[in-house]
């Protein structure tokens, strides 16, 4: 077993007073990294600025408890934290603050987060994982408050699983599930469900994590007695304090923020309890002071009184550090030792001050220089213009009075030249023209890489390969088709698990995991409480761990509790940390068509739209789904699979290779071959559209039937353009709401695959009414496309083009 804080702590008295003042100094570096930061931001030097002061203590003692392999979730306040476990330097600060886009000096983020988001790099640069177990890992910070607690729940519980599971090259990722979770949040955030739902979920689950509360008394200007129930987050959480012998519950634990010696015990304590017996621990840290508000947008004077400003004045953690250490003193053999002088914490904080300008300073140099480098090589060629134009000359002296130069105006510069000077075919131009091209691909990579991941482990790298049918294959239910599947799946992938409602004692609702359970185990085959967000931050922490998750949301209109989650933390992941983190994360649900309002919903827009950096993979039954869990398992990036609600009891021929085959991610497939008209669907509506196709062919019409399969990505190799050009006329058939998916297909269509070009009658959508379907049969026939529906509306089309022939119904 690791040892904890606890067992270390027999140390000598010289040892003792190194590790007190390497505290002091890095409290004292931190401090003046905000204060520096702030003056920063307050001279137009940086955008927006939120920093840790105030919290320095309790977070130098989160650290020393803080071991290689372990995790932390937290929110941007950590500053001293990072420091302290070296993910963090001063240069990168800074970097970061200026939003820096060398990785090198900004790792965190490469300067796509504010300032505060801090990360580790938990992968090489070919988007391999790195050896964990030896890194000190801070998971990508995300802004929304509350927003990294679910995750928090994942990668805790992904040390529970390393307790049971082990695979080839799985001892990279853990050291026997010895590692401990980390978690901070603000109190004000306490507030939020995600923390109420993570708590709740760690303490029935019982894994190694560690919550810190940092209870400053106010959300920003709200003060704590307007957020909770209790002003004492602590006394609200009693309930969940766990029982002598119960395996439920936590432990809580409430220590002062600028009292060291109980932080140092109060952490320690969390460690033993977290590492030695995997019990979830709360540690309250009251009477926190912040010393500089909330952040640069404001001033905490507007809205706390002089008796408060006061108060945390006096209470400042650094200043009664400094009182603490002045005032120990220790008798050994005989002899009076203290921790040091006021001269000497005096040099401590000098030091500090200097080595902290010295890093900012060179922060600032390294960020400019590739801006001066930028500069000097357009604004020469964009001189060599001013004769071809008078107005050139005004843009220049404009951009030479600028007092600071941003990488913006070097290229609005250059825009602005190649905008005065069209129709020009100088030399000078062209050359203007080529430099603009060059630098802007650069530019772009540095802001819009890694949306997905840029690994030979991509999702469309992933080969095709068939499903193999014989003679012998069975005609099964659509649900045996997927159940036998995840069968081999879990047999191929001991890193492979799931979890959700329902799914592990009666193997799901629509019985996809039938006797998976009995076969794999609990752990594998998880039955969860009915808790969609965390079951999603499940899957993100145990994903960017290292196992394969599968979180099962039991239907699509639920994907709304932890969509939150998937667009501000899953999605982002790769990106915002420009390829440094990932958290493959595969998201089953059920959807479409099934009876009443909350049961068959198909809220593809708002998902489409906010999932951008997910693939998003609507299969048309379960063979297909089959498939698509299958390429996934071969990718580094998340999905969220579809399957159809109504497909479980069709009957579907069985492949031979089941666990094998793939469907490859970003290609459409031709269902029916036509020539009159093109019809774009997907999912569950795929059966109508080729009923209707049928019934078209005896009217006269011939239809093409094209099942899209994968929205994100959205037809690669624009085959659905091909198809146009073959008909000459597009009809999209969508069940979600008019505007939504079916406005996505069209602007593919028509705008990114230029279709329009090959269009001789209006393109057409088919949707369903704007309200979600009513209860029954007759509601689904009365809210989305029928089969008439269809019949209808596309013969209409042609009526229009030929009346005589196709005469109005």
């Amino acid at each position: 077993m690791q040892t904890t804080y606890i067992d270390t702590q027999q140390i000598s008295f010289e040892d003792f007073k190194k590790s007190v003042l390497r505290d002091y100094q890095l409290g004292r570096i931190s401090r003046e990294m905000s204060l520096l930061g702030r003056r920063e931001v307050l001279t137009g030097k940086a955008k927006f600025g939120i920093f840790g002061d105030g919290k320095e203590l309790p977070q130098l003692a989160m650290a020393k408890v803080f071991r290689d392999g372990d995790w932390r979730s937290g929110y941007y306040r950590d500053q001293t934290f990072a420091l302290a476990v070296n993910v963090l330097t001063i240069e990168s600060f800074y970097a970061q603050l200026y939003a820096d886009t060398d990785i090198t000096r900004e790792p965190a983020s490469a300067g796509r987060q504010m300032n505060g988001h801090f990360a580790s790099r938990t992968l090489n640069e070919d988007g391999s994982w790195k050896d964990l177990t030896k890194l000190k890992n801070i998971s990508s910070d995300i802004s929304p408050t509350g927003g990294q607690m679910p995750r928090l729940l994942g990668l805790a519980q992904a040390s529970k699983v390393f307790k049971q599971i082990k695979f080839d090259g799985s001892e990279k990722f853990s050291n026997n599930g010895n590692e401990v979770a980390f978690g901070t949040i603000g109190d004000a955030s306490t507030a939020e469900g995600h923390f109420w739902e993570t708590l709740n979920a760690a303490c029935a689950l019982q894994v190694p994590m560690i919550v810190s509360i940092w209870d400053d008394g106010y959300g920003i200007s709200v003060p704590t007695h307007n957020q909770r129930a209790k002003a004492d987050i602590s006394e609200m959480l009693s309930g969940f304090q766990r029982k002598e012998g119960e395996n439920q519950g936590c432990e809580i634990i409430q220590v002062k923020a600028w009292d060291y010696p109980a932080l140092l015990d109060a952490y320690a304590k969390a460690e033993h309890f977290a590492r030695t017996e995997s019990i979830p621990v709360v540690v309250h840290v009251v009477e926190v002071t912040q010393p500089q508000g909330h952040s640069t947008s404001g001033s905490h004077e507007r809205y706390k009184n002089e008796e408060r400003l006061t108060w945390e004045s006096e209470y400042d953690g650094l200043l009664k550090f400094r009182e603490w250490i002045l005032s120990y003193s220790v008798e050994i053999e005989g002899q009076e030792e203290i921790l040091a002088t006021s001269e000497e914490l005096n040099a401590i904080d000098a030091e500090a001050k200097k080595m902290v300008k010295e890093g900012q300073k060179k922060a600032w140099e390294d960020y400019q220089r590739p801006i001066v480098a930028l500069k000097d090589q357009i604004l020469p060629l964009v001189e060599k213009l001013t004769y071809e134009n008078n107005e050139i000359s005004a843009e220049v002296s404009k951009f030479k009075a600028l007092i600071s130069v941003a990488k913006r105006d070097i290229f609005h510069l250059a825009r602005k030249a190649l905008l005065l000077t069209r129709g020009s075919v100088s030399a000078e131009r062209t050359q203007l023209q080529k430099k603009y091209d060059e630098l802007f691909a650069v530019e772009k990579d540095n802001y819009s890489s890694h949306l997905y991941s840029q690994s030979q482990w991509k999702a469309t790298n992933v080969k095709e390969v068939k499903p193999v049918f014989s003679e012998t294959s069975d005609e099964v239910d659509g649900r045996v088709v997927v159940r036998n599947n995840f069968d081999k799946i879990f047999e191929k992938y001991p890193e492979t698990l799931i979890f959700g409602e329902d799914t592990g004692n009666i193997g799901d609702v629509n019985q996809g995991l039938e006797g998976m359970q009995e076969k794999y185990g609990e752990m594998r085959i998880a039955d969860t409480g009915i808790r969609e967000a965390t079951i999603l931050g499940q899957g993100i922490g145990m994903a960017m761990r290292g196992l394969r998750p599968i979180a099962e949301i039991q239907y699509l209109d639920y994907i709304l509790y932890c969509l939150q989650g998937m667009s501000d933390d899953l999605a982002t992941v790769q990106y915002r940390t420009r390829g440094g983190q990932k958290a493959p994360l595969i998201i089953r649900t059920r959807g479409h068509r099934l009876e009443g309002i909350w049961h068959s919903g198909s809220p593809m827009a708002g998902i489409i739209n906010l999932s951008k950096g997910i693939n998003i993979l609507v299969p048309r039954n379960l063979t297909k789904a089959a498939g698509f869990y299958n390429t996934m398992l071969q990718s580094d990036e998340p999905a969220l699979i579809v399957e159809c609600l109504n497909g479980y009891r069709l009957k579907e021929k069985q492949p031979d290779n089941l666990g094998e085959f793939t469907v490859p991610v970003g290609k459409i497939e031709t269902t029916k071959e036509g020539k009159d008209v093109t019809l774009v669907t997907y999912g569950s509506t795929w059966r109508l559209v080729m009923e209707a196709a049928s019934e078209l062919e005896k009217l006269g019409i011939s239809a093409e039937v094209i099942d899209v399969q994968s929205l994100i990505p959205f037809d690669l190799t624009h085959e659905i353009s091909e198809s146009v050009k073959k008909t000459n006329r597009l009809v999209v058939i969508d069940e979600d709401v008019e505007g939504g998916t079916s406005a996505f297909i069209l602007q593919q269509i028509l705008e990114k695959q230029k279709g329009f070009r090959y269009l001789d009658s209006d393109p057409l959508t088919l949707t369903a009414e704007n309200h979600r379907p009513p209860y029954a049969s007759d509601g689904d026939y009365f809210s989305k496309p029928s089969v008439d529906d269809i019949v209808e509306k596309i013969y209409g089309l042609f009526t229009e083009i030929n009346p005589k022939k196709f005469p109005a119904l």
